[in-house]
């Protein structure tokens, strides 16, 4: 697509919105604005005025940098939220080459196989595997000429009173939605490379109170899982370990949060609710208490990857993003926990305008989303909105019908060379206006009335 858009990305920490300017496959950032998160907790929209008073502020700052009054936007929806069915479709093409319609036909029939229960609403249909008659893992099955075609999608699903929530916080901050991308879907298009999604890439987003993991083989989102688990419950941590206040606890981590060296330096921290007196504290219980929550958190997470089945299609290994990722030594802890995978911290792809506060792993969903809009989507995916997203912008199938897909509107071609204009009718018929029987041959009807007249 081209033209301005607006992405907003609904943390639990913090609201991050961005304003770009698409133009084809250019983007230009020109405004951003970040507020601390209220109203949501570990993903979940808890309080819809306070969310919505959040999302009002980092938009209207975002609005005030790019000077653009834009009033529809893509948001972000948190794992948490989201389930994830495994479907098949398959459509018969008898003689016929594939063009987008037939795409369109078995993409819309495995959603339908899905059978998603009537509670639940549709985010994305993602295709990770064409299968053309008797080929499979067909990359693209566009312009293939085949009898029959196969789709196995992986259908993610929310919950429509937890969709409508979201709907109300956004739309109170006086903006309409025009799309909605799980949020571990979008971190996965601003990290990933290319041969990474050629190889099998495990993409793991630690955020402020939550944690994701998506697994992108073939052509998509193979599958996804969601931990209510954070940086921010380190904080925690630290502040009951270390009966300090939450925000010197908070300082704590980020100056001393090392999960490779340990220290046995002494500091001084207050107590909570003591503003008199101090407690000394080593920095090795400082250590140990890190250590123990981000261990177990990438255990868990370790052990979904297990569940997934998947792990022999993954061959490029494990990309760490999000504000946890900062942890000096998470990259060699989290290599030890994934029996040995490589692993590399992302921050997001670096597009133009991008402002150096947020090239930063922490607003990799938010870059994500705006990615999303430029086409850096799945290949023939099915959105939110029912519309099928592809990168063919004009479709010419064997009858000479042109189809502008991206529309959904078709148009017919027209001949190579003009046609004689049609005669003028006239009432009066004689038997000259027969027509021949067949090519070089006269109607004999046509010779006896010529005979007759040269008679009489």
């Amino acid at each position: 697509m081209s033209g301005t858009v607006l992405a907003i990305d609904i943390g639990s920490t913090k609201i991050c919105a961005i304003i770009a300017e698409i133009e084809g496959d250019q983007v230009q950032i020109t405004g951003h604005g970040i507020s601390k998160s209220q109203g949501v907790k570990k993903g979940v929209i808890t309080n819809i005025e306070l969310a919505s008073k959040a999302i009002k502020r980092a938009i209207g700052d975002a609005k005030r940098i790019s000077g653009s009054n834009i009033s529809t936007a893509t948001i972000s929806i948190s794992n948490a939220y989201a389930r994830s069915i495994n479907s098949t479709g398959i459509l018969n093409i008898p003689h016929k080459d594939i063009t987008i319609n037939e795409i369109k036909k078995v993409m819309t029939t495995a959603q339908y196989n899905a059978k998603v229960p009537t509670e639940f609403d549709v985010i994305h249909v993602l295709p990770y595997n064409f299968k053309v008659d008797d080929q499979d893992f067909i990359d693209d099955p566009f312009g293939m000429n085949a009898s029959r075609m196969e789709v196995d999608v992986n259908v993610i699903i929310t919950q429509k009173s937890n969709l409508s929530n979201l709907k109300k916080a956004v739309r109170s901050a006086g903006v309409e939605i025009d799309g909605i991308i799980m949020n571990g879907y979008a971190s996965a298009i601003a990290t990933m490379g290319e041969d990474e999604k050629e190889l099998g890439v495990v993409v793991i987003d630690l955020g402020g109170q939550t944690s994701s993991l998506i697994i992108h083989t073939g052509n998509s989102v193979r599958y996804n899982d969601f931990l209510s688990v954070g940086s921010n419950h380190i904080t925690n941590d630290l502040s009951m370990a270390l009966h300090t206040p939450l925000q010197v606890a908070e300082n704590v981590k980020i100056r001393h949060g090392n999960l490779v060296e340990t220290n046995h330096e002494i500091i001084e921290l207050p107590i909570i609710g003591d503003g008199e007196y101090k407690n000394e504290v080593s920095l090795e219980i400082v250590h140990s208490v890190i250590l123990a929550r981000v261990e177990e958190t990438l255990m868990i997470l370790a052990k979904s990857l297990d569940r997934s089945a998947l792990r022999e299609q993954i061959g490029a290994g494990i990309i760490l993003t999000g504000g946890m990722t900062k942890l000096k030594g998470i990259r060699e802890l989290a290599q030890a926990i994934f029996d040995g995978m490589p692993v590399r911290i992302a921050q997001p792809k670096d597009i133009g305008g991008l402002f150096d506060e947020l090239k930063d792993p922490a607003f990799s969903t938010a870059i994500g989303l705006i990615l999303y809009k430029a086409g850096k989507h799945s290949e023939y995916e099915i959105d939110y909105s029912g519309t099928l997203l592809h990168s063919k912008d004009i479709v010419k199938d064997d009858l000479g019908d042109i189809s502008l897909s991206s529309q959904n509107k078709s148009i017919k071609s027209v001949p190579l060379s003009d046609p004689e204009p049609p005669k003028q009718k006239d009432d009066n018929f004689t038997f000259e206006d027969l027509p021949n029987m067949d090519y070089g041959k006269e109607n004999p009807f046509k010779k006896i009335a010529i005979w007759a007249k040269q008679l009489f």
